[in-house]
């Protein structure tokens, strides 16, 4: 299957950042700044997934965790949002300039959630960024 990566275009940009604003409007206004930082979005996303404050049918909800888990990834692992295009459609990905390594965070939580698993998403986190960084070692 050939994929092919692409800029993401205004309309993907907005939609990533609405996705990212319904997890970060989670925090109240005052401490919004906390979502700036890794360790922000991931007690953000561990007190909505532990507070039950999204459950497994909420499709649409589902992926702005996939979005903040994304944001979170690229700060710790020098990944940039991108489009990667292919048989079964455009999608937002995430990869490092130059490299052929993808990452695809959207649906990293929903498809837990939507499974009944319980989310630890440092363990997640630390897991993909390991992942990630052997990935990386090899040269891929």
């Amino acid at each position: 299957m050939e994929q092919r990566t692409a800029a993401l275009t205004p309309n993907e940009i907005a939609d990533l950042e609405a996705k990212r604003g319904w997890v970060r409007d989670h925090y109240d206004q005052s401490a919004q700044d906390k979502y700036a930082c890794v360790e922000g979005k991931l007690r953000l996303l561990d007190a909505i997934l532990r507070g039950n404050w999204i459950s497994a049918d909420e499709t649409l909800k589902l992926p702005c965790l996939g979005v903040t888990f994304g944001d979170a990834l690229a700060r710790q692992s020098g990944l940039s949002w991108v489009a990667v295009d292919d048989e079964r459609g455009r999608d937002p990905a995430l990869m490092v300039e130059g490299g052929s390594l993808r990452v695809f965070p959207l649906t990293s939580i929903a498809k837990r959630v939507e499974r009944g698993e319980d989310v630890d998403v440092h363990a997640l986190f630390e897991d993909a960024c390991e992942t990630i960084k052997r990935i990386q070692a090899e040269g891929t």
